[in-house]
């Protein structure tokens, strides 16, 4: 998983935050345009949070679909033995010493060249994946497809622990691709790792699965243009191994995305104003990184940070944001469901609405971001090295 955090281009102190006016609000969030969030408003004051917001009935839903995910969405797992592993992309450590020194050799003269803004976001991209024993705790919050047990032979729980299974391999291997590579100061990154994990998250998915598998869809697919992105610019900086590396783990995440995608969409055809309220819903609130609260212990506004050289680089934007929301409309076909409540169509106009909207915003944004000094950041992941902002 990875970052689907949208904020301007330019400003690393604020964040700009798209809002609608077209939905009741319900005392959850102010009914403005765009809101201005201070640094100082980060760590304060702790949001209300809202637990359980399903139905007990709509359990059923999921229940009767049981069947159907068996058939529709555990194939979209790949048996063990046909997926790759870290060591398909790795030095060999079995081999004799000089050979395997060899390989590390060649593995930093083509890091070599990569500059440090691109480890900042290779570094972010990895503590984001190796923070997975949080996303799995989030899915098994929800309700009616958790794991019961930890081992319950439910298609739900199979999934998740399947899913996490083939996740696992990515944090693994960047980890380690790192750690070769001799770019960035393990010690620092791995203090990061710990933090967010015990820090956690709080995507605003409310133990509701409607929200969670409308949050994992957009976010799988949000993995697979960042990951990408890295793999493109490895290529262009004359690193294939890793641009490898970075686009195999971005076909994982392509085929994760579809699987929760296709959820959706099942959702959207038995429960149609259910499934289209679940979407406005978590796109009023925002899809937040997984990685939102991460620390290395220095710097506290280390997210903002990292996001802000990621959308320089081009690895994740604003735009890929509106892309996603874009991309997710056309595969469930939003604009042309029909036999919704009233309340449905209005959530059906509010999302099929919203992308415009943010690319204007960002417009704005980027006209205030021209007008700004440039400026650079220190990241203690790459041994305190400053790295340009804007």
């Amino acid at each position: 998983m990875q970052v689907s955090h949208f904020l301007s281009t330019k400003s690393p102190a604020t964040i700009w935050i798209p809002r609608s006016l077209d939905l009741p609000h319900h005392g959850r969030t102010p009914p403005i345009s765009v809101v201005r969030v201070p640094t100082s408003a980060v760590a304060a004051p702790p949001k209300i949070q809202k637990i359980h917001s399903m139905p007990p009935e709509k359990a059923e839903v999921f229940k009767s679909l049981e069947n159907w995910a068996a058939k529709n969405v555990l194939p979209l797992l790949k048996p063990v033995e046909d997926c790759w592993q870290p060591q398909t992309f790795l030095p060999d450590p079995s081999l004799p010493i000089a050979d395997f020194t060899e390989q590390v050799k060649a593995l930093r003269e083509r890091t070599a060249e990569l500059p440090d803004e691109y480890f900042v976001v290779l570094v972010g991209d990895m503590i984001t994946e190796d923070a997975l024993p949080t996303y799995q705790t989030m899915i098994n919050t929800l309700d009616g497809v958790k794991d019961e047990t930890g081992a319950s032979p439910s298609v739900w729980a199979s999934w998740t622990r399947a899913w996490t299974a083939e996740e696992n391999r990515h944090g693994d291997l960047l980890r380690t691709f790192l750690y070769l590579s001799g770019r960035v100061d393990m010690l620092q990154i791995e203090k990061t790792v710990q933090y967010l994990i015990g820090s956690g998250m709080d995507p605003g998915t409310e133990n509701n699965p409607y929200l969670g598998f409308v949050y994992t869809s957009f976010q799988e697919r949000a993995t697979f243009v960042s990951h990408g992105n890295t793999a493109r610019l490895a290529k262009d900086g004359g690193d294939p191994v890793l641009a490898r590396i970075c686009g195999t783990i971005a076909a994982d995440e392509k085929r994760h995305e579809h699987a929760y995608s296709r959820i959706v969409e099942k959702l959207l055809e038995v429960d149609p104003t259910g499934a289209m309220m679940a979407i406005a819903d978590m796109m009023k609130k925002r899809i937040t990184m997984p990685a939102h609260m991460m620390f290395d212990g220095k710097d506290p506004r280390l997210f903002e940070h990292f996001s802000a050289v990621a959308q320089r680089m081009g690895v994740y934007t604003a735009d890929d944001y509106a892309d996603i929301l874009e991309a997710l409309i056309a595969r469930w076909k939003l604009e042309k469901m029909e036999g919704l409540t009233g309340e449905g169509r209005q959530a059906q106009q509010f999302v099929c609405g919203l992308a415009p909207r943010i690319r204007k915003l960002q417009e704005r944004a980027d006209e205030r971001a021209k007008k700004m000094k440039a400026h650079g950041v220190k990241f203690s992941w790459i041994f305190n090295k400053e790295v340009a902002l804007v």
